[in-house]
């Protein structure tokens, strides 16, 4: 009886029925910038390694910048990103099918404090948290078969 009070009828079982089977569309996480201009980027180039920059046919601009990451990371790690895009990319990153994570902004006044702030995080060693790098004719994560 306890599922006739939240409003579910043995009778019809699929009515009003909510699920969350499946993924969400992936549109709804995509930056403004990126969603503003989905299917229509003419170009783009890099400007240092791990840092690109793609042109829009509206004229508008996002900047990435590609960082190596650990293939697994701990809850801290993860935190330290997302606090990372929240100051900086208005809460969007994206990791990609190798592991990287990448940062994006949409105004090249953006880059530099971005890469500042992931060049100063460091482990207690002095080895980057966030190594810079992974386009163009670099290296990026080693992906193996299992």
């Amino acid at each position: 009886m306890a599922f006739v009070s939240s409003g579910y009828d043995p009778e019809n079982p699929l009515q009003d029925r909510i699920t969350d089977i499946g993924n969400h569309y992936y549109g709804e996480f995509l930056p403004p910038v990126i969603k503003n201009n989905f299917g229509q980027w003419l170009w783009h180039e890099i400007l240092e390694p791990g840092i690109l920059m793609h042109k829009a046919e509206s004229g508008d601009e996002v900047y990435t910048i590609r960082c190596g990451t650990p293939r697994l990371a701990s809850v801290e790690h993860v935190r330290e990103i997302c606090d990372i895009a929240d100051k900086h990319c208005e809460g969007c990153v994206r990791w990609t099918t190798r592991n990287n994570v990448e940062f994006m902004v949409d105004s090249k006044d953006k880059v530099e404090p971005l890469k500042q702030d992931l060049l100063s995080r460091k482990h207690s060693k002095g080895s980057y948290k966030f190594p810079i790098g992974g386009t163009g004719a670099g290296l990026t994560n080693i992906i193996h078969t299992q």
